[in-house]
């Protein structure tokens, strides 16, 4: 994952709106018992809302209806508040719909209706019947208050890393029931949500949340509803720490960093910037690069982007995705050996710059490299003469998992080989589009848009081969920007130049395989 801080060039006076959040969760429990003993609380309560509907029909005042409900309800003080609450919403709608209010059905009218024919037999009548029991009888709410840890009644933990709601049934007794939800990985509110959980409970500074019960189909289902205030970016646009660690301690390094990420961007007034990444090969069984495998599966990048982006949005700051296309092979062919900076922090300058609009161009000498046909030629023979060291090795190798290694490497080399064969005969016909100005005006944007990444690609590979094929750093490629002189490089790093050993006549390029 690679991300930057880019310079803001435009600021904006802090806008806060009121933005409703509903999520939707199903629920599992443990025991039948408890179960029922939910069922029992979802009763009561949907016969006490519907019992201060009635009340509230004949006038009579809350106050007393809510002592009434208490003593035939046997319900705590909250949940009796709340069932009077969903009366007078309920009353309220049917108002302003031009409805009598005396005629509401409790449950759906429309399934009452259908309830009531006579052609309506067997499976599809009880199938009906189980659908206006459930909306009718089968109901419980409780509000959030911000003072009561975000809800009293109905409040979300987390217990050894999973998410449990729990009810309270009154008199001190509580059921834990488990939560089943599964975040989507771009754009879930629920990532949000228990974000802002672990916040409040780490922080002591809780926010209020509704919880709605229902059971649709026999299943268990709770809604829980928010008041999230969003702010317009104030700031606008002008990590191996996680090895060996265990999944709740990667998740708690992910929202640090990406707190330490956004925090950074306020403290010096700056937008985030990101690769808009979708998805990165983490290998497969078998391809003799278990470490490596490991390792890229344990890679949490799309969980601290997701909470980078999380953070950002509740803090007012700017996070601009942009398309990490050659990000890599630009930063460390032009901006490592010019300043010196490591290739990884080269990408995020990159990043950082195309963030803010800026196009990357091939520098000068770069373009005379590519015209070169000694150059791509020497390279050529690097790559052919690695294709035939593998090859050499993986006959003598025995371990089927090593052998899967090296048929890899050879596989990618012939890749690379294919590359710069196919653009060694294409500059042989026509210049590419990007050493040509004139035809820079006249071509289509996304052809030049491709010719440059191209470019890019033949560079990272004819260098890799020529320049940098023992060294561990990108330096020895300052000396190739500034003059253009690749062969005093090679000479520094590699026995084989140009008429002195290896040469392109003598390699069976088309039959390497």
């Amino acid at each position: 994952m690679v991300l930057s801080i880019a310079n803001s060039k435009n600021f904006s006076e802090e806008k806060a709106h009121k933005l409703y959040i509903t999520l939707e969760c199903m629920l599992e429990f443990e025991k039948e018992e408890e179960k029922e003993k939910v069922l029992a609380l979802m009763r009561k309560f949907s016969s006490a809302t519907r019992y201060a509907y009635k009340r509230l029909l004949e006038g009579v005042p809350e106050k007393e209806i809510e002592k009434a409900i208490q003593e035939k309800h046997k319900l705590n003080a909250r949940y009796v508040k709340d069932a009077v609450l969903i009366a007078k919403q309920v009353l309220k709608s049917c108002i302003q719909r031009g409805q009598n209010p005396k005629k509401l059905v409790f449950g759906s009218r429309e399934l009452f209706e259908k309830l009531k024919k006579k052609h309506l037999t067997g499976k599809r009548r009880e199938k009906l019947r189980q659908r206006w029991e459930e909306r009718r009888y089968y109901y419980l709410y409780s509000r959030g208050e911000k003072s009561k840890n975000g809800n009293l009644n109905l409040r979300f933990v987390n217990l050894n890393n999973q998410w449990y709601l729990r009810i309270n049934l009154g008199n001190g007794e509580y059921v834990f029931a488990k939560v089943v939800r599964n975040a989507k990985r771009k754009g879930d509110k629920w990532i949000d949500f228990t974000w802002r959980l672990l916040e409040a409970e780490r922080l002591g500074e809780w926010f209020a949340y509704n919880v709605r019960l229902k059971v649709r189909n026999g299943k268990f289902y709770a809604q829980v509803s928010w008041e999230e205030k969003t702010v317009e970016p104030v700031i606008t646009k002008a990590c191996r720490e996680m090895d060996g660690k265990t999944q709740n301690q990667r998740e708690h390094i992910a929202w640090r960093i990406a707190r330490q990420v956004v925090e950074r961007a306020l403290e010096s007034g700056k937008a985030i910037v990101v690769e808009d990444l979708q998805k990165v090969p983490k290998g497969r069984r078998g391809d003799g690069l278990a470490k490596l495998r490991r390792k890229l599966h344990k890679w949490a990048y799309k969980s601290i982007l997701e909470k980078i982006e999380v953070y950002a949005r509740r803090m007012g700051v700017q996070l601009i995705k942009v398309n990490p296309a050659y990000t890599s092979i630009i930063g460390k062919l032009k901006y490592s050996p010019m300043l010196g900076i490591d290739k990884d922090v080269a990408g995020a300058y990159v990043i950082a710059r195309r963030g803010l609009g800026f196009e990357e161009r091939l520098p000068k000498n770069y373009r005379e490299l590519l015209k070169d046909k000694e150059f791509l030629m020497y390279a050529i023979a690097k790559v052919d003469e690695r294709i035939k060291k593998l090859k050499s090795e993986l006959k003598k190798e025995t371990n089927e998992y090593k052998k899967n290694a090296l048929k890899g490497r050879i596989k990618r080399l012939r890749r690379y080989l294919k590359l710069l064969l196919f653009y060694t005969r294409d500059s042989g016909k026509s210049e590419p589009a990007t050493q040509q100005a004139v035809n820079r005006e006249r071509k289509p944007m996304r052809s030049r848009a491709k010719s440059l990444q191209k470019s890019w690609r033949v560079l990272s590979v004819a260098l890799a081969f020529s320049c940098l094929e023992w060294c561990r750093d990108h330096s020895p490629l300052k000396r190739v920007l500034i003059s253009g002189d690749w062969v005093r490089v090679a000479g520094g790093v590699s026995p084989s130049l140009p008429g002195q050993g290896t040469t392109a006549s003598n390699c069976s390029f088309i039959n390497s395989g």
